[in-house]
């Protein structure tokens, strides 16, 4: 089974969840701020220290300086060295041009480097055919500082001072192991003629800025930790206290519902769900409101149930002294005459409700006459039930003041029809056997043809022209028919229920069915075959509910 999260534990793990990601996007976003802001600061420093140092400087002796270094630099561009000696050899080679002119320019620059506490300012030219930045002044004239004739590739994200050196170097932030993080920026240096006769360019060091970066970073997550914890923990206790306390409350009242509806509502006859005081002002209030309401609505509605319930156990204990009463109407003792041999007979029937609208009816009009009825009455249930007791009284009453078949289902049908306002119909079949002789004679009020089974045959469908249903019309006459029934012949009378009982897919049992299993059951006892074919019925429906009463009788001469 799955492992159930209470809505606590799942509020605290949205708001830890949530907390975390505003927390991060806080950190970042400041911290994006904060290294753009730091990094636009230092590179308008670096641009500014560079454009005072090309401001201040005479152009004029940069262009003739430059020159005189260029002449020496184009010899041998970005020279390489492999001994000491050659690469002193190089440099001794500037030292004939530095005049005080020089010194003063150096001295100017180093000036402007310690009032703007940066890293390196120096003078330089791009050479176009090595794409290097050669050094003609730096302010550092220690030996740390770049000699004249010193050169560096120039990156190429500055490619474009090649074609326009007059945009200068636009200030850039690089990462190298040499020098480490430096924010660098170059300004041009004109003559009086507009010519671009070097730059200034200054190092701004950027190694404690990304220090501060870093403390920074560890400051902002402290802070917007300790602020965030402390929210964490306000809005949880908010949310318990308006959200899950109150959803606590009411699952604590409905789980209690069936509990203090045994002990009648409590000491003071209220359930817990009456007594809830929730006044959040939102949709917890609401379904508070809603519990409540459905409390009456569950209380009006259990007693409503309870009454129903009461008069359904009423109605069932009457329909149950009803099903006892109709049984006890039909023959139900086997054998019915155990004292008779010139004949046998057996019935059954199955109701489809608790009473049923079918019947079958067998007795003595006289020592040598047996009378057999079967019938089925149109609906279901009790008023089919009484039709059908009125139905049998009339019948069995009219044969025993000697009238035939014919006969009496005449007078049966007149008397059904008179204040017939339920409109119920009957369909019957009745015969009556001279005991003595075999000869029965037979009438049909719109039911189904009985089979007959013979003694050295099988069994058929007798044939015979059906009169109107009973209580169908007024003034009907029905006519009799005659056959001989011979030693061992069988007689089969039965109700609609039993060719129309279908299947799942309903699909009906049929006539065929039926006579089929007739003819393959002939020689067994009575019993025997009605049980054979309610037997069968029930494995042919396949579990399929049983919609109309199941009625047969079964005779066999002896």
């Amino acid at each position: 089974m799955r492992k159930k999260v209470s809505l606590g534990k799942k509020s605290v793990l949205v708001i830890l969840v949530l907390a975390l990601v505003l927390t991060a996007a806080a950190v970042l976003n400041s911290y994006r701020i904060y290294a753009e802001t730091m990094d636009k600061h230092y590179q308008m420093l670096a641009v500014d220290v560079a454009r005072t140092a090309a401001g201040l400087v005479d152009p004029g002796w940069v262009g003739t300086y430059r020159d005189e270094v260029d002449a020496i630099y184009s010899q041998n561009p970005a020279p390489v060295f492999g001994k000491e000696e050659d690469r002193a050899a190089y440099f001794s080679q500037y030292d004939s041009l530095k005049d005080q002119d020089y010194l003063a320019v150096q001295e100017l620059l180093g000036i402007i480097k310690e009032a703007n506490d940066v890293l390196s300012l120096y003078i330089t030219y791009v050479d176009d055919e090595s794409k290097t930045g050669v050094y003609l002044v730096d302010a550092d004239s220690s030996e740390n500082g770049c000699p004249t004739g010193q050169w560096d590739i120039i990156y190429e994200q500055n490619y474009q001072v090649f074609k326009h050196p007059e945009t200068s170097f636009p200030a850039y932030i690089t990462d190298t192991q040499e020098y480490g993080w430096l924010c660098s920026a170059g300004v041009a240096i004109k003559d009086a003629d507009g010519r671009v006769v070097g730059h200034a360019m200054a190092d701004i060091s950027m190694e404690a800025v990304m220090n501060d970066r870093q403390d920074f970073l560890v400051h902002i997550c402290l802070v917007m930790l300790v602020i965030t914890t402390l929210l964490v923990l306000l809005f949880i206790g908010l949310v318990n206290r308006v959200v899950i306390k109150p959803i606590n409350s009411l699952a604590a009242a409905a789980v209690s519902y069936v509990e203090e509806k045994k002990k009648a509502g409590g000491k003071d006859g209220r359930s817990a769900l009456e007594k809830l005081e929730i006044h959040t002002g939102d949709e917890v209030e609401n379904l508070c409101m809603a519990l409540q309401q459905m409390e009456q609505d569950i209380n009006g509605y259990i007693e409503d149930i309870t009454a129903i319930t009461a008069e359904k156990e009423r109605i069932g204990a009457e329909l149950s002294v009803a099903t006892q009463i109709q049984a006890s109407m039909l023959p139900c003792i086997f054998p019915a005459f155990p004292e008779r041999s010139e004949f046998d007979i057996y019935a059954t029937m199955t109701p489809a409700k608790e009473v049923g609208g079918d019947f079958y009816d067998f007795f003595l009009v006289d020592p040598d006459h047996l009378a057999i009825v079967i019938a089925d009455v149109s609906g279901k249930g009790v008023p089919a039930a009484l039709f059908m007791v009125i139905t049998k009284t009339l019948i069995k009453n009219h044969v025993q003041m000697g009238e035939s078949p014919g006969q009496a289902f005449t007078a049966v049908n007149q008397t059904l029809c008179e204040n017939n306002e339920a409109g119920l119909f009957v369909t019957a079949w009745m015969g009556i056997l001279t005991i003595s002789t075999g000869e029965l004679v037979y009438t049909n009020a719109g039911h189904n043809p009985p089979l007959l089974g013979r003694a050295e045959g099988s069994f058929a469908y007798l044939k015979m022209r059906s009169g109107l249903v009973l209580a169908g019309m007024e003034g009907i006459i029905y006519r009799e028919a005659h056959l001989k029934l011979e030693s061992r012949d069988t007689l089969y009378l039965y109700t609609d229920g039993v060719t129309e009982a279908t299947d799942i897919y309903e699909k009906m049992y049929g006539e065929e069915k039926l006579q089929t299993y007739l003819n393959s059951h002939q020689g067994e006892e009575l019993e025997s075959i009605l049980h054979g074919i309610k037997a069968e019925l029930d494995l042919f429906a396949k579990g399929a509910p049983q919609f109309d009463d199941i009625t047969m009788l079964i005779l066999r001469r002896g």
